[in-house]
């Protein structure tokens, strides 16, 4: 039995990134003799295990099958006559099937090292072709890794996946966690930029890749590129992804929020978005007209786009749209006028949260009860806290938000 330190902790060390979590994989062992020396099995498609004292996951070396179309579609074989090589040859990308023994010797049968110095993003051999939530960790890792290409060979070995129905087999779940992952890295647009070139974009997200300009400085790449330079939470990088659905699809106002919450309906139904991104995304879509009209509304009106937004209740999910809004401002006025956005152009930004920080003053508890004390009932006692909210908001002046 033996140990060796494989995937993303080796690759992660060769670039002098900081660590991943290390994983293990155990050859000359069964799950018998694993379990005998003290490891906890958890694995529930093949033998994983924890080790009894430091709680890594170890997993016995492992080659696989292909049985059937899709993620699921594989058989596992372990056995103690499985070889580190032939475990590495399964795995996607060269840079990601390189192993180091317990002296640090590096151990590269297929080319990572390589790889790694050339910046490509390699497959291993022709499996790659039978899963294809490949295709999806691969973009994901252009997105983090923003000077690494896909290799030539790879990018049409991804496009003939594409053509044979690989991608329409993908679960809803693998397909969210691998595009939110990818939200989350560096330069999510990368992401996007790999998953048009070969064609599964169109397959995934046709509402996306109708918008999509591959590999240019669109005011769509630059929001989501932006947001993710301000460490935005996943709730707003979606929300800037999809910002522009249902725009050039209906001339009146409405019709066209209605399409764009139409489109998001489909996209939240297709690979069941969470709630918190749905929320997000959907209030930006009705209102970010009207944000970005702030600065020139009334008490009145920005009390009624706050209670519209829910802000009294939903303070934060508030903060995360004007968050996407002002990414989607800044990105706009970066690429239409290529000057460098300065803190003027937030001035609709800056009064909505400075009427939202007003309004938050007003007690709403107490002024009920006082309009409950003059004998106001129901939709009164409603319309008296909304009155103390445009109040207070009226001491912030029209035009000339405080600092």
């Amino acid at each position: 039995m033996k140990a060796w330190k494989v995937g993303g902790a080796v690759r992660d060390a060769l670039l002098g990134r900081p660590g991943s979590d290390i994983d293990w994989v155990v050859t000359g062992s069964t799950p018998e003799a694993m379990q005998a020396a003290g490891y906890v099995p958890i694995g529930r498609d093949f033998p994983v295990f924890l080790h009894p004292v430091t709680k890594q996951e170890y997993a016995l070396a492992r080659t696989e099958r292909k049985t059937a179309p899709g993620y699921h579609g594989f058989v596992f074989h372990t056995a103690a006559d499985v070889t580190l090589e032939d475990d590495l040859a399964r795995r996607d990308l060269t840079i990601n099937a390189m192993a180091q023994d317990e002296n640090g010797t590096l151990i590269d049968p297929y080319g990572g090292q390589r790889d790694l110095q050339a910046r490509l993003l390699r497959h291993v051999s022709p499996a790659f072709a039978e899963d294809p939530v490949r295709i999806l960790r691969l973009a994901r890792f252009a997105a983090r890794f923003t000077d690494f290409q896909v290799a030539p060979e790879t990018h049409a070995l991804m496009r003939g996946m594409v053509n044979a129905g690989e991608v329409d087999a993908l679960v809803a779940e693998r397909v969210w966690q691998e595009l939110s992952r990818g939200l989350m890295e560096a330069q999510p647009s990368r992401m996007f930029d790999v998953l048009h070139d070969c064609g599964a974009l169109a397959r995934l997200l046709p509402e996306i890749d109708a918008e999509w300009r591959p590999h240019a400085d669109t005011a769509l790449q630059r929001a989501i590129d932006l947001a993710a330079q301000r460490e935005a939470p996943l709730a707003v990088r979606f929300a800037v992804l999809v910002h522009r659905f249902g725009q050039g699809t209906a001339s009146e106002m409405q019709s066209a929020i209605d399409a764009a919450l139409q489109a998001l309906h489909l996209v939240r139904a297709r690979w069941r978005i969470p709630a918190d991104c749905r929320e997000v995304a959907e209030g930006v879509l009705r209102e970010h007209r009207a944000v970005l009209r702030g600065d020139a509304m009334n008490a009145p009106s920005l009390v009624a786009l706050l209670s519209r937004c829910d802000a009294w209740r939903r303070p934060e999910r508030f903060a995360q749209m004007l968050q996407a809004c002002e990414v989607v401002l800044q990105a706009d006025a970066m690429v239409s006028g290529g000057q460098p956005f300065n803190a003027a152009d937030t001035r609709s930004l800056v009064r909505l949260r400075q009427a939202m920080a007003r309004a938050a003053t007003v007690d709403a508890g107490a002024v009920a009860q006082r309009a409950a004390q003059r004998g106001l009932r129901g939709p009164e006692i409603g319309a008296a806290v909304h009155a103390a909210r445009v109040s207070a908001v009226a001491e912030v002046p029209q035009g000339e938000p405080s600092d």
